[in-house]
């Protein structure tokens, strides 16, 4: 029997619930919330309002981060000339099953003189464009970033967390000095931890890529990984250090400090739209989305309730009484006049994940109240209005607070230390989460732990602590104290 793909599912009237398939769950809640949708190209995504709003709140946050720290916007072409991609091998062989080519053009589809990559990530491009401006140490560090999407040619596509198409942020930096660049690589993945953690509410761990996991040509990769609620662990964001390995192949140089010629120091390091399958994944429930109220579209819904005109026009004076309050403190609200029952409104705006919601009818109006329902517990308390864009602001404050704690209590529960790897073959075969085991390092074994486990991967090498005992593999003196998991 062919397998469905996410794209042949039927728009369905009810969401899955997530303890049936949780897979389902998660497509049936992106595109019933209204956060994105396949586009008819095969593999490619529309990103629809609500769905680009939440983005587009952690592209201000990052935005803020990096500007503060030094870094500069650019904006570098979406064609690579086969040339520059061929360059640095160990890169184009890690790239070459997803990249698409431009091969003719124009009216009468000639060949092209050189075939064009559609860019599945800058360093290729951005590499001979910057050797230009790059002379002396005192051009130095040159820190760029671009906002741009990529393309690459996944053969099975899932919303925001593998389409062939996504948008992202990509930093390349430029050094004089190999712990500089170390020093950038280390102070990005700083970044990506805060917007995880204190944006969308996802705590995470930290630490160095293995061999295995390492980006294409780098030295080491830093990463973000977060658990997921069907106990997959998700790569949230990279941070790359080159050495000079990119520079030597695009001879990238520089005159330092005793005017002698050498090679620069380089770093990469991204995030992407998969933040937003995320939140998705690590928040919500049976009734859709839980959104964090910091990168929340609408932090707080008002749902008016009235049975005639006189009822309604008494809430509505009642209401914008008040809401211009709201406004004034960048309380992100809205009013929902829409021509439907309550409990429809309730449940559209809890699919939608909507913080808080604010219900209000005639004799709340009279009694100077509002009905404060919060998503998360479904808790209802009677709000006096009376300073009740400060109350609303200390509400979105705590619950921000609880949905991290939530997902911090979901992540203990579900992080394990075993000794072997026997145990974790076992463990896999029952249930999902981190794993921290101790570790050799050998290479070689890295294949055997995937194979065996049914898909186990180290996710991050923890270089801050001291192990103890035997490699959980092969039994040998251990290096490393590393975490695994089942990972997207």
């Amino acid at each position: 029997m062919k397998q469905e793909t996410e794209e042949q599912q039927d728009f369905v009237k009810e969401v899955t619930k997530m303890s049936d398939d949780f897979d389902r769950w998660y497509t049936d809640v992106v595109r019933k919330a209204e956060l994105a949708d396949w586009s008819g190209v095969r593999g490619m995504m529309v990103v629809r309002p609500y769905g680009w709003a939440m983005w587009e709140a952690i592209t201000r946050a990052f935005d803020d981060m990096i500007k503060e720290s030094g870094h500069e916007n650019w904006a570098f072409p979406l064609l690579i000339p086969r040339e520059y991609l061929m360059k640095e091998a160990e890169h184009i062989e890690g790239f070459a099953p997803e990249v698409a080519w431009v091969t003719r053009a124009g009216s009468g589809m000639e060949e092209l003189e050189e075939p064009l990559a559609v860019r599945p990530t800058s360093e290729t491009i951005i590499g001979p464009l910057i050797k230009r401006y790059i002379q002396s140490h005192r051009d130095l560090p040159k820190l760029t970033n671009q906002w741009n999407s990529v393309v690459r040619w996944e053969m099975r596509s899932r919303l925001f967390l593998r389409s062939r198409e996504f948008w992202w942020q990509e930093g390349h930096t430029f050094h004089a000095s190999g712990q500089e660049a170390q020093d950038e690589v280390t102070l990005i993945l700083g970044y990506y931890r805060s917007i995880a953690e204190d944006w969308l509410a996802i705590p995470v761990l930290t630490g160095r890529k293995s061999p295995a996991e390492t980006f294409p040509g780098a030295v080491h990769t830093l990463t973000v990984e977060g658990l997921m609620r069907d106990g997959l662990a998700l790569q949230m964001g990279t941070s790359h250090y080159f050495g000079q390995n990119f520079a030597r192949a695009y001879d990238i140089s520089f005159s330092n400090k005793d005017n002698e010629r050498e090679l620069v120091y380089s770093t990469s390091w991204g995030t992407s739209t998969r933040l937003v399958g995320a939140l998705v994944m690590a928040h919500g429930d049976d009734s859709g989305l839980i959104v964090p109220p910091k990168i929340a579209p609408i932090q707080a819904v008002v749902v008016p309730i009235f049975r005639d005109d006189e009822g309604r026009a008494k809430v509505q004076r009642f209401i914008e009484s008040w809401s211009p309050e709201l406004k004034a403190a960048g309380i992100r609200h809205r009013v929902d006049w829409r021509d439907e029952r309550p409990g429809d409104k309730y449940a559209h705006w809890e699919l939608k994940g909507v913080p808080l919601r604010l219900n209000v009818g005639p004799r709340d109006a009279e009694a100077g109240q509002v009905e404060l329902v919060d998503r998360l517990t479904r808790a209802k308390v009677a709000m006096p209005i009376s300073g009740i864009a400060k109350r609303l602001s200390t509400e979105l404050d705590a619950f921000q607070q609880k949905l991290f704690a939530r997902a911090a209590a979901y992540q203990r529960e579900n992080t394990f230390e075993l000794e072997t790897l026997d145990e974790v073959i076992a463990h896999y075969r029952e249930r999902g989460g981190f794993v921290w085991v101790s570790w050799c390092g050998d290479q070689s074994e890295e294949a055997r732990i995937k194979a065996e486990s049914g898909g186990v991967t180290i996710r991050t090498i923890d270089d801050t602590a001291k192990p103890s005992g035997k490699c959980f593999v092969c039994g040998k003196p251990a290096k490393y104290r590393v975490s695994l998991a089942k990972a997207y």
